[in-house]
């Protein structure tokens, strides 16, 4: 049973009245069907509308294969009863801003680089143009560039209905998708196209275009977009951060890209210089701690809770102290919950991860490994306790080795 579409004519109706024909449960909500409806149902690229129906909120809205709307609302109503519906507006205007956005940008696409589009979406955030083609930055620029060269020149966006046979006359920027009765949207002179969706009444409502991001994607180009309120949103986020970089740095906005690559110059020598001292300071430290290992008959194992070290030093670490011939370290941060470093020399077989493995059943945490070394991380527990059954542990393998 259909329900007359009311936003198929006016997408700016956000409030009206309609019967109830069908109630029907489903979990803990109710599918409710109307005779009329301005509520927009996911469909072609664009999501569902929110609001309510008297009292019931809207939570999703169906399009039904029988041509009917099903909304999903958290109450029941009462089949036959005279309801008013309220659309959210916010949301709406929303998806209409994006929406248009998207034929102007795609139209753009093809008058200026001759790229078709393969797909929409029309995502929470951000939305998505699927291009059939790759293109170079420069010509994304200059098609967003033309994008908003239509939309500033406030041109009207027009619905009207034709019948298939009509529609094969007219110069549609792509084929439709069905037969029978086709919905179009006319941007003057400009773009025409068959869709359901929802759209502003001038392009000048779009309020601006700007593709955020463009990646290859299956052989073309996946183009990310803005519009309007998103642009806008888009644009004070970006200023914020360049403004808070600007001050951090204490350079001009345009110095930003330099002074970013200046920092990361000098991190990576400040990196090098870290690790070459870590290497360093792990040769000695594991010295120390090997002379203080316990013997397992003729193998030592060098067992500690040490501190200050990270889950990179600790490794390097461990494995200088094993570097030794019939050597097994376990070593662990003096911090709870711990990180855990087992390492054992080449000479030695057992498997270090199936140690973690006990050692991760009694204490907690996770990690993994196998053959000669193993780490894990989150193990509670007093760093004696664990050290105790590392030993342990460690003993046994020795001897089945």
């Amino acid at each position: 049973m259909s329900s007359d579409r009311l936003y198929y004519t006016d997408a700016y109706l956000v409030e009206f009245d309609a019967v109830v024909r069908e109630v029907q449960p489903k979990d803990d909500t109710w599918i409710v069907t109307l005779d009329r409806t301005a509520f927009y149902p996911t469909s072609g690229g664009q999501p569902f509308d929110l609001g309510t129906i008297d009292q019931a909120h809207v939570t999703d809205v169906v399009d039904r294969e029988d041509g009917g709307i099903a909304h999903v609302v958290d109450r029941a109503l009462e089949p036959g009863s005279r309801v008013r519906g309220h659309v959210d507006w916010g949301r709406r205007f929303d998806h209409m801003q994006q929406h248009t956005g998207q034929h102007l940008l795609s139209a753009a696409f093809e008058h200026e680089a001759g790229a078709k589009t393969v797909s929409f979406h029309l995502g929470a955030s951000a939305s998505t143009i699927d291009l059939h083609k790759e293109l170079s930055a420069e010509q994304i620029v200059r098609v967003e560039d033309a994008a908003n060269r239509v939309l500033w020149e406030d041109r009207e966006v027009c619905v009207r209905f034709v019948t298939a046979s009509e529609a094969a006359k007219l110069p549609l920027r792509k084929e439709p998708a069905r037969d029978g009765e086709l919905r179009l949207i006319e941007i003057k002179d400009y773009d025409l196209s068959a869709c359901g969706g929802t759209h502003v009444g001038r392009t000048g409502a779009i309020g601006m275009i700007a593709v955020s991001g463009f990646e290859r994607f299956k052989g073309g180009l996946r183009v990310e977009f803005l519009c309007g309120a998103r642009a806008l949103r888009s644009y004070r986020a970006l200023t914020t951060a360049v403004d808070g970089s600007v001050r951090l740095l204490s350079v001009l906005p345009d110095e930003l890209p330099s002074a970013i690559e200046k920092l990361q110059t000098v991190g990576r020598a400040q990196q090098k210089a870290q690790d070459a001292l870590y290497e360093r300071l792990a040769v000695h430290e594991a010295a120390s701690l090997v002379a203080a290992g316990q013997k397992i008959g003729d193998r030592t194992f060098v067992g500690a809770a040490v501190p200050g070290w990270d889950a990179a030093g600790l490794k390097k670490l461990a494995a200088s102290a094993a570097s030794r011939p019939a050597t097994v370290a376990v070593l662990l941060t003096a911090e709870s919950p711990s990180l855990v470093v087992i390492a054992r020399s080449q000479d030695l077989t057992f498997d270090t991860g199936a140690v973690l493995k006990k050692l991760i059943e009694r204490f907690g945490g996770k990690g993994g490994g196998k053959g000669s070394m193993a780490q894990g991380g989150g193990l509670t527990g007093e760093p004696r306790a664990i050290l105790d059954l590392a030993r342990e542990l460690v003993s046994s393998a020795l001897v089945d080795s």
